[in-house]
């Protein structure tokens, strides 16, 4: 991992900021990006010469593009990318407006491919690279939320990063490319902020393990499958739920 130069995107909270963290104590060169860039300057270190960070929209093609070109311009190579950042939605379907389920198709979509296909570029003149993106367990079953009843923007979103997942590995395979997806159960992270105890409590017995996840268990899952270890894996889906699927 010491000679491995990542970018890692949702780096200014919950796993991205974990992901970014550990791939530093190993040693690795990181671009973090995300769009809260204050916050991030705050609780990344700012003497580091192995962080570059940059502050930006995922969902913007231009920026993608800058964050990609200045990795390279930082460390001059890009081996692999972990894509955490989204957007979250609890709106139940009768209550979610055009506007916000717009916006989460717009960033967990839209920027998991621009972010990929700008990553990819320098991954083929190089002949190898990996690329990991985050879906959800919400897909299995098709809600978010405290009350269990909400989500069907955010859902859908991470739904169809699986199928953009699959859609890269098989493009980019040939060129030595592997691309892969995390998907996560409830984790401790600010997407969860606002559920109450109860709500909290209530969604722990679905986990045979009987709490949620640590940011920086979910993060070693995406570490791992841009390692060597993981160098014969393409085109899948790594759940780390706490058994939540049939819990």
């Amino acid at each position: 991992m010491t000679t491995q130069t990542v970018i890692v995107t949702g780096a200014a909270s919950g796993i991205g900021l974990a992901c970014t963290k550990l791939l530093l104590a190993e040693g690795a060169q990181v671009t973090a990006f995300d769009i809260q860039g204050e916050r991030m300057a705050e609780l990344l270190p700012a003497d580091d010469e192995n962080l570059h960070q940059i502050a930006g929209d995922v969902s913007d093609p231009a920026v993608c593009e800058k964050v990609v070109a200045e990795t390279l311009d930082q460390f001059g190579k890009l081996d692999a990318l972990i894509h955490w950042g989204a957007a979250h939605s609890s709106a139940r379907w009768d209550e979610l407006g055009a506007e916000e389920c717009t916006r989460t198709l717009e960033v967990n979509v839209t920027g998991s491919f621009l972010i990929s296909q700008a990553a990819a570029k320098p991954m083929i003149k190089q002949g190898k690279g990996a690329i990991v993106l985050c879906t959800s367990t919400s897909v299995l079953h098709g809600v978010t939320g405290g009350e269990g009843q909400g989500g069907p923007a955010y859902v859908a979103s991470k739904g169809a990063v699986i199928a953009l997942m699959r859609s890269f590995a098989r493009a980019l395979g040939p060129e030595g490319i592997r691309v892969n997806a995390v998907s996560p159960g409830i984790t401790e992270t600010a997407m969860i902020e606002s559920y109450s105890e109860e709500q909290r409590d209530n969604m722990k017995q679905r986990f045979p393990l009987g709490r949620f996840a640590r940011p920086e268990e979910i993060a070693e899952g995406g570490i791992y499958l841009i390692s060597d270890k993981a160098s014969f894996m393409t085109g899948e889906t790594m759940h780390i739920n706490g058994g939540s699927n049939f819990g």
